[in-house]
């Protein structure tokens, strides 16, 4: 066992109070390790406030924290603050307005209407295919 260790078991078993010693009779070690050393055993001997900890720190439960970060849905008081105004836009700006907005994706993009289909006719009647015929299979 080390001397250091022995003394640290002996100053445990003593009362408290016994184990200071004056600081004239205390024995000096050299150099700024040592000094270091003995401020750590007195800070550490003192009972007090821990001072790891942040001054006025409050602690808060994970709960609340939870509910202080947890996002806010503004729909309804921004449909009130928009529905309550007069002023309507044109339907032209908007659509301007919105299609400035649109992405250049193809998701970003609406859907695109279908033309309406015309029937589509042929350009040759009964009587041409008739004539084909014939002409092609030499049938009367």
């Amino acid at each position: 066992m080390s001397a250091s260790l022995l003394r640290r078991g002996l100053e445990l078993l003593e009362a408290p109070g016994r184990g200071d010693v004056p600081p004239g009779l205390q024995r000096e070690r050299d150099g700024p390790r040592a000094e270091g050393a003995a401020r750590r055993r007195k800070a550490a001997q003192q009972p007090g406030r821990n001072k790891a900890t942040i001054k006025g720190r409050v602690v808060r439960s994970a709960i609340e924290e939870y509910h202080k970060k947890k996002p806010v849905n503004h729909l309804t008081a921004n449909l009130k603050y928009m529905l309550k105004g007069r002023f309507v836009a044109n339907k032209v700006i908007t659509e301007q307005v919105l299609a400035q907005n649109r992405g250049r994706k193809s998701k970003d993009q609406p859907p695109k209407k279908a033309a309406k289909k015309k029937p589509e006719g042929t350009v040759f009647t009964e009587e041409d295919f008739r004539k084909f015929e014939r002409e092609y299979f030499g049938r009367p």
